[in-house]
């Protein structure tokens, strides 16, 4: 199959310059992500993730070479292959579509291998890989994991806007963006032909991919915006597939910019699951007063404060302003661990206590892991010019949902794409083997989304896990059922009854415990006597 003759120079891990995102764009006009670019825990968004030397390869014939990627230690395959920019114009601009192969642990179906195909949309797929390897780690027993770094992102030929201006992004007053002239200026600083950087165009290099490295089949994993390029495969390369997965599905049918009811829907779960819990209810029996408290203030003015940086420790400038505070606590509900802060956290700055809310905002801050100029090539041509006068409408009544339009509507004034044709949006017709997971708690891309993309297809199964959030498979067992599915080329007898088992995390009830605070005692006269505190864990 794929070449993977040692070269004979060792190999040296060298970090690339970390790429510097637009804070501005990216915090206001994010319109996905997937579970690897929003808050994680457990893998942070980390943009200097792959390190690698490329060396001569002996055989002049190797498609890969030897590489070691960010959070794997093991020695890993990297390549690329040369294709036009405009596919029209083969004599034109040439760029390079990176690709990494994590190679099967006992290769027993060396003609297939599965393709995990990243969010954003603008993620970078090679950069993430330590998070796809634990994710799929199943399938990669019997076979290669391939990873392609989507034309405009990562390593190939990114469509990135660097904003030297912003000094501080805990300073910096996100409210007084001309994103018309933030926008020019990200189209000046690059020479990319932009049209070409859609969904369809980057759709030719993956299939060209497959073909260089000579896969017979290839299993899909799509999970949020990824979705969208796996039912595009569906649609047009579909005798290359053997599977397929959509994790956090978004349909054909419908805009990424009717996100606005999901975002609405994700939070008003978070308010029902603290008032049907009891010890959040107790302890934050006003939630949603709290959170209206917060806002209203910030509309009114901006806080701003001295704090200490949560990441560098260094002294800095918070000024919070509303969309500040609004877009921390929706990055938060995309993730069990940081949701569980967020009753306690606008509870605190309900109070005029802005230090949660700072640290959670803080994880997401430097920018969110988009290629935002990628990023803006796929929202302004497949998805502004299907905005609905009911999405107005509802827009109305959401401050995200308001800005997120109101913001990608003065961008893509800017950022020129063509609109794709009306047969884009229409729903896949497949009878592939099929499997869609829904998280019930998901603030992006709810179950009914997954619901409409499944409408025309004969051979698929829908799941909903009623504990997770934004990438199931993440979170759940699901990653067990994906590598049942690729085993068995079948959806028939997939037995789900594991995504019943309840994996939220218990809200934190301070900023330490999910326990109650215990009473604190009365000051202690002996010198040496332990300090009393209260301690807890964090509960499944």
């Amino acid at each position: 199959m794929v070449n993977r003759k040692l070269v004979s120079k060792a190999l040296t891990m060298q970090r690339r310059k970390p790429t510097v995102y637009s804070t501005r764009w990216a915090m206001i006009l994010c319109v996905l992500l997937s579970p690897f670019g929003s808050i994680n825990a457990s893998l942070a968004s980390d943009t200097n993730t792959i390190s690698a030397e490329k060396t001569t390869v002996i055989n002049s014939q190797a498609k890969t070479s030897p590489c070691y990627l960010d959070g794997m230690a093991e020695q890993l395959q990297c390549g690329q292959i040369t294709v036009a920019e405009n596919p029209a114009k083969p004599d034109g601009t040439q760029i390079d579509i990176h690709f990494a192969i994590l190679p099967a642990i006992k290769n027993t179906h060396p003609n297939e291998a599965l393709l995990a195909i990243a969010g954003g949309p603008g993620q970078s797929a090679v950069e993430h890989a330590a998070g796809f390897d634990r994710l799929l780690s199943k399938v990669r027993q019997q076979r290669d994991i391939l990873l392609i770094d989507q034309r405009g992102t990562g390593q190939s030929n990114i469509l990135n806007c660097e904003d030297s201006s912003v000094t501080s992004t805990l300073a910096f007053d996100d409210e007084s963006i001309d994103m018309i002239a933030e926008t020019q200026k990200c189209l000046d600083q690059t020479t990319a032909d932009i049209t070409q950087y859609g969904s369809e165009t980057a759709l030719t290099d993956f299939e060209a991919i497959r073909t260089y490295l000579g896969y017979n089949k290839l299993h899909l994993y799509g999970v949020s915006y990824g979705t969208r390029m796996a039912q595009l495969y569906m649609r047009h390369y579909p005798e290359a597939l053997a599977t397929v997965t959509l994790d956090g599905v978004v349909p054909m049918q419908q805009s990424v910019l009717a996100i606005g009811s999901a975002i609405e829907r994700g939070f008003q779960l978070l308010i029902r699951d603290c008032e049907n819990n009891a010890a959040c209810q107790q302890q934050f029996p006003e939630l949603l007063a709290d959170f209206t408290k917060v806002n209203e203030r910030l509309t009114k003015s901006p806080v701003t404060e001295k704090v200490k940086d949560p990441l560098t420790n260094e002294p800095s400038t918070f000024l919070l302003t509303r969309s500040k505070f609004v877009g921390a606590v929706r990055m938060a509900l995309y993730t069990p661990a940081v949701r569980a802060l967020l009753p306690h956290a606008i509870h605190q700055a309900a109070n005029e206590d802005y230090q949660a809310i700072l640290g959670i905002y803080a994880l997401s801050a430097d920018g969110v892991g988009l290629a935002m100029g990628m990023h803006a090539s796929v929202v302004c041509g497949e998805d502004i010019h299907r905005i609905t006068e009911q999405m107005r409408k509802d827009a109305k009544e959401s401050y995200v949902s308001a800005n997120m339009i109101d913001g990608l509507q003065q961008t893509c004034e800017v950022w020129k794409m063509p609109p794709v044709d009306d047969d884009f949006s229409q729903p896949i017709n497949s009878d592939l083997p099929t499997l869609l997971l829904s998280g019930e708690l998901d603030p992006a891309t709810p179950p009914n989304w997954a619901a409409l993309a499944k409408k025309q297809m004969t051979n698929a199964k829908h799941l909903i896990s009623p504990f997770a959030t934004h990438g199931v498979a993440a979170q759940t067992c699901a990653n067990d059922l994906i590598a049942d599915l690729v085993n068995s080329n079948s959806v028939k007898d997939i037995d789900a009854s594991c995504l019943e088992k309840d994996i939220r995390r218990s809200f934190y009830l301070n900023a330490n415990t999910v326990e109650p605070q215990l009473a604190q005692a009365a000051p202690s006269t002996d010198d040496n006597a332990a300090p009393q505190n209260a301690t807890g864990t964090d509960k499944e």
